[in-house]
């Protein structure tokens, strides 16, 4: 290696917004120079990070589990303050509860929002109007935005861009290994091209679904993992539901959101949404389950449901639907819960796996790396003292 003892400070593998923002902290927050950022796509935050509901969290949707409930009320100004260009705010946003089914009563709801300081009250007669009073016990107005990926992803090329971070598409990093001084070695696949090897300090495993794809000397996460083939489909809401957003809690219910990416509503369904699942194992390639996948959309089933609850949803047109493997901590799966995984695997010193269920987990995955002791002069290190 002709830098000395490796040739990068770091190497993040996952182009999505938790790969693009450790990036860009690593530069601008811990001084590392020679950072690069490698992703397997055409472009960066497409997948993961844009196939989602685009929900900025306030803490609304997490009523069993207080933990998340409580990070994303704490999360939830910092992300409006930093990215006031990809957050929607200019819609109602109502979060209804069913009378039946419901793992949370109105009461209980209220009292939860109350808990965790998050804003509620009411919803007037004219939004109560829009639901199906026999199975909607209480209707409530609440703080809660959506955000637009395309800008995100703007943000990050022109940051990544001044930090000077090396960016790597088309290409797929195949294994890690133990160098021989304190190294890590990175085993590429570019798209078009031979095979490559690089040699780094830290390595940041950002690849959310493909977390445990990597072979070589990494031992794979040591939290379990589910994998889902979820459904999103993207609706042309009716003029009445035009500028609302609205969830149903907490059961087999639905949710509607704008997507600003596009200017449509996302519809999701507890019940429809997750097509299958299986336990994330090595060799188990989850985006090869999903290109092989029919992709038969449960659209009808989403809108008949939710349509019994808002009536107006009926109406709504169907454009597409955005398909994706979605990863979730198999110890949450009974409270819902979206804590972030950050591991760091001791066979790999340097080396970390980070994964977070929601975008404004991003300030827990920041915290945590500030309280990690990287090299104090990593450029010196790079040179091979």
């Amino acid at each position: 290696m002709s830098n000395g003892r490796y040739q990068q400070d770091a190497i993040i593998i996952g182009g999505g917004f938790y790969g693009a923002a450790i990036a860009i902290y690593l530069v601008k927050q811990r001084g590392l120079k020679n950072v690069t950022l490698i992703e397997r796509e055409s472009a960066l935050l497409t997948r993961a990070s844009y196939n989602n509901q685009a929900r900025v969290h306030n803490g609304y949707h997490y009523p069993r589990s207080f933990t998340t409930a409580y990070r994303s009320r704490v999360n939830f100004p910092k992300f409006v303050d930093d990215w006031p260009e990809a957050v929607k705010q200019d819609f109602i946003k109502l979060y209804a509860i069913a009378r039946r089914n419901s793992k949370v009563t109105a009461k209980q709801f209220e009292r939860f929002c109350r808990e965790i300081g998050a804003k509620i009250k009411p919803a007037d007669a004219a939004l109560r109007a829009v639901f199906e009073p026999r199975l909607i016990e209480d209707i409530f107005l609440v703080e809660e935005y959506a955000f637009d990926t395309t800008k995100l992803a703007q943000w990050a090329k022109q940051e990544l861009l001044e930090s000077n971070v090396q960016i790597r598409l088309h290409t797929r990093v195949t294994a890690i290994f133990q160098g021989p001084k304190q190294n890590l070695i990175l085993a590429l696949q570019p798209e078009d091209g031979p095979a490559e090897q690089l040699s780094c300090r830290y390595i940041f495993n950002c690849t959310y679904s493909g977390m445990n794809q990597l072979g070589g000397d990494f031992p794979t996460t040591q939290t379990a993992i589910k994998q889902e083939i979820t459904e999103i489909a993207l609706m042309q809401a009716p003029p009445v539901l035009q500028n609302i957003g609205i969830t149903v809690m907490d059961g087999p219910f639905f949710s509607m959101m704008p997507f600003p990416a596009l200017g449509l509503h996302s519809l999701s369904h507890v019940r429809y949404t997750p097509h299958m699942g299986w336990k994330d194992e090595r060799g188990i390639d989850p985006y090869q389950k999903l290109d092989e996948y029919s992709r038969a959309t449960r659209v009808d089933r989403m809108v008949k449901d939710a349509g019994r609850y808002v009536p107006a949803l009926l109406n709504a047109k169907y454009v597409n639907s955005l398909f994706e493997v979605k990863s979730i901590l198999m110890k949450n799966e009974g409270d819902d819960g979206r804590p972030i995984l950050f591991e760091k695997h001791p066979q790999l010193p340097g080396c970390y796996s980070v994964l977070g269920g929601k975008i404004d987990n991003i300030y827990d995955v920041l915290m945590k790396l500030e309280a990690e002791e990287f090299l104090p002069d990593p450029i010196n290190s790079a040179q091979g003292q």
